[in-house]
């Protein structure tokens, strides 16, 4: 019979993913009741912040957990290098930090042309420099918090068996996923919620995925996926658009969605194909 912690060193991937939603979905359940959870009562807004520290303790302390149990002080050692290396072309830094906002504003301007409600929030708002200042530190906090655990822990492991694209794809449909809790009571509109929900959480995320793990295949940096996931957050909620419910929320997601799986596709013919070969297995250190 094998101890947990050598469960846990044979099968890190499976474990990680599975103390992910545990921690998180847990936590949530603990603060907000079945209700809240599934999006049929409105929690108090006191429980709020309590609310996303719940779900990004799952990430956090789960990639820093399973980093001890697997790696020990070895692996704290390579995270911190990861998240200390800030030497990169100014390119990257330019894909991580304008990816999200440049698209987000090309896709709702353009919609905008069909209706007012896809202009952007930080266009209508009167108090733009709160929203702008929550949006930035609401970016940083999830960020860090988050890619601790999917860039510190579960896609290097990923990365010894997978091309860039599945990783992407595996983590990017994780995440979706993970993020159900806090969509449940998003305004449908007129759409059927099995339409509405699957939308929300499964159109941009992934490809966006493959982005941040290509952007971190290149440059090895943990920094610069927290910087780009930090961008996207941020730019999520000031440039959402107005009336983000229903058709305005879908139509603008699978939109930006295409754009996205646009670019990774741009990205993987010039790179001749690279997003999708196998890396060589080798053991991870």
């Amino acid at each position: 019979m094998i101890s947990a912690k050598d469960f846990i060193k044979r099968h890190p991937l499976p474990t990680y993913f599975a103390l992910v939603f545990a921690i998180s979905w847990g936590g949530l359940l603990i603060v907000v009741g079945p209700g809240g959870f599934m999006g049929t009562k409105e929690p108090p807004s006191t429980r709020v912040p309590f609310m996303f520290l719940a779900m990004l303790a799952g990430t956090g302390v789960a990639g820093i957990l399973l980093t001890s149990l697997v790696y020990g002080r070895g692996g704290f050692r390579d995270l911190l290098g990861r998240l200390l290396k800030w030497r990169a072309s100014t390119v990257w830094y330019m894909v991580a930090l304008f990816t999200a906002p440049l698209l987000i504003l090309v896709v709702l301007l353009t919609l905008s042309r069909l209706s007012p409600g896809y202009l952007p929030s930080i266009f209508v708002v009167d108090e733009k420099a709160t929203l702008l200042l929550s949006g930035i530190i609401a970016g940083l906090v999830v960020g860090v918090f988050e890619e601790i655990g999917w860039t510190g822990f579960a896609i290097p492991r990923l990365r010894l068996r997978y091309g860039v694209l599945t990783t992407g794809l595996i983590v990017g449909l994780l995440w979706g996923a993970w993020h159900y809790p806090l969509f449940t009571g998003s305004d449908p509109g007129e759409l059927p919620s099995a339409i509405f929900l699957p939308i929300l959480l499964f159109s941009v995320l992934p490809p966006f995925r493959v982005l941040m793990v290509w952007v971190y295949d290149r440059t090895k940096s943990l920094l610069m996926v927290m910087l780009m996931h930090a961008s996207l957050t941020a730019s999520m909620q000031i440039l959402q658009p107005h009336e983000v419910a229903g058709v305005i929320a879908v139509t603008y997601d699978l939109v930006w969605a295409a754009a996205l799986w646009l670019i990774v596709a741009i990205v993987a013919v010039a790179h001749r194909g690279q997003l999708s070969q196998q890396p060589h297995l080798r053991k991870m250190a």
